[in-house]
């Protein structure tokens, strides 16, 4: 490749969670583009084989892990799939993501649990069962995208403020345990994303972040020189919304 930035991904194997669409599905589609080999991942396998195909047509390496990284035998099966087919996994992509929106005195322990659960015990359990073949190497990208939810407050979001908060803080302190093995752990945090994951009642579309710029900030980050790293992204539009 001509360009030095895409040739540092040239077949880099990387799992993507929450893969099938929107914001995970344009980070695999950049990364795929820049040369990396991707294991897609989400609870929707015929969407996802979809998506692999429409990779493969384009002469691209990817793989469906259909999983529910909510469960930990679904994340050890999709580990294990990953590197039988592609290899280690040289690059994490924590996306996937569900949220729950009402005011705290309606929400449920149900909610809570499904939104901890997917929003921030799996990226636990991912950056965990990745970890020690990165150690081994010395190298590694844990990427996880977290939110401008996780440093503002706002009425309705208790629950998923809550996991991206925790998110952020579990990245600040996996970065600290990881780097001394070369391994550099970032977070991404979006304002509002143009997605179809939770209402923007009132916001005009076209002003919104889109998946694309989520995508290219992913980029930069799996793209730095080795000495150094991004610690942490938050993007916002250019016009409030």
């Amino acid at each position: 490749m001509n360009n030095p930035k895409a040739a540092a991904l040239e077949g880099k194997v990387t799992l993507i969670t929450g893969a099938n669409r929107g914001i995970g599905l344009a980070i695999a589609e950049s990364l795929s583009r820049m040369g990396a080999h991707v294991a897609l991942c989400a609870r929707d396998e015929k969407r996802l084989q979809a998506v692999v195909s429409e990779f493969e047509r384009d002469g691209r390496k990817a793989i469906a892990v259909a999983a529910d990284v909510s469960r930990a035998s679904d994340i050890s099966n999709a580990v294990r799939k990953t590197e039988q087919e592609l290899g280690p996994i040289e690059i994490l992509v924590n996306n996937a993501g569900i949220g729950y929106f009402v005011p705290v005195q309606e929400g449920t322990e149900e909610m809570w649990d499904a939104v901890l659960d997917t929003n921030l015990k799996s990226v636990f359990l991912l950056s965990k069962a990745v970890a020690p073949g990165m150690i081994q190497r010395r190298s590694g990208h844990i990427i996880n995208i977290a939110s401008m939810a996780g440093k503002s407050a706002f009425a309705g979001g208790s629950i998923y403020c809550a996991s991206k908060w925790g998110l952020l803080g579990l990245t600040q302190c996996m970065a600290e345990d990881l780097r001394p093995h070369g391994i550099r752990v970032s977070a991404v945090c979006p304002g509002s994303v143009n997605t179809e994951f939770s209402p923007h009642t009132g916001k005009d579309p076209r002003k919104m972040l889109q998946p694309a710029d989520v995508a290219h900030a992913v980029e930069t980050i799996a793209t730095q020189e080795p000495q150094s790293f991004i610690s942490e992204i938050l993007l916002r539009p250019t016009q409030k919304p």
